[in-house]
């Protein structure tokens, strides 16, 4: 199986690089993992509704940019639907079971995912309605797909 993460911006803090390079490691049993970084759109602090759409528009260009066509794409967004660790697990296992093996999770920028990115997504998920960092929130995907994969081969790590 191949998962990848594509992100809006790049990761500054090296403690965040640390722990995402950490679960590529032990993900290397399991599939082919990678996180693909696209630049942020630069936008000053106060946007008109316009000028959020455009930079969420050219954001969302460059994200559509580093999806292939046959990629099953889950989109994060807080209004996505929410799931437990397990359930999680059972989608990555069928997608597999049923010929999806390429899975891209896309994280967008401050202002969130452009429409055209909401409409090319397979599925949205949340992970709460929380707002998180972005760099963060790479983090913890990472995490609980790793932590799928243990659950899906029956591993102790999930308890």
């Amino acid at each position: 199986m191949n998962i990848k993460i594509i992100g809006v911006g790049k990761i500054k803090e090296k403690f965040y690089r640390a722990a995402i390079a950490e679960y590529a490691k032990r993900l290397g049993r399991y599939c082919k993992f990678e996180v693909v970084e696209v630049p942020d759109e630069k936008a000053p602090e106060n946007l008109s509704p316009a000028q959020m759409a455009a930079v969420m528009e050219k954001e969302g260009a460059r994200i559509l940019a580093k999806i292939k066509e046959k990629e099953y794409v889950y989109a994060l967004a807080i209004k996505g639907k929410e799931r437990t660790s397990e359930d999680f697990a059972a989608e990555l296992n069928q997608l597999a079971t049923y010929g999806n093996s390429d899975v891209t999770f896309v994280i967008g920028g401050s202002l969130g995912l452009s429409p055209a990115v909401l409409q090319r997504a397979n599925q949205q998920i949340s992970f709460g309605r929380f707002t998180l960092p972005h760099q963060l929130m790479r983090v913890v995907l990472s995490e609980q797909v790793y932590r799928a994969f243990t659950i899906i081969n029956g591993l102790p790590y999930h308890k």
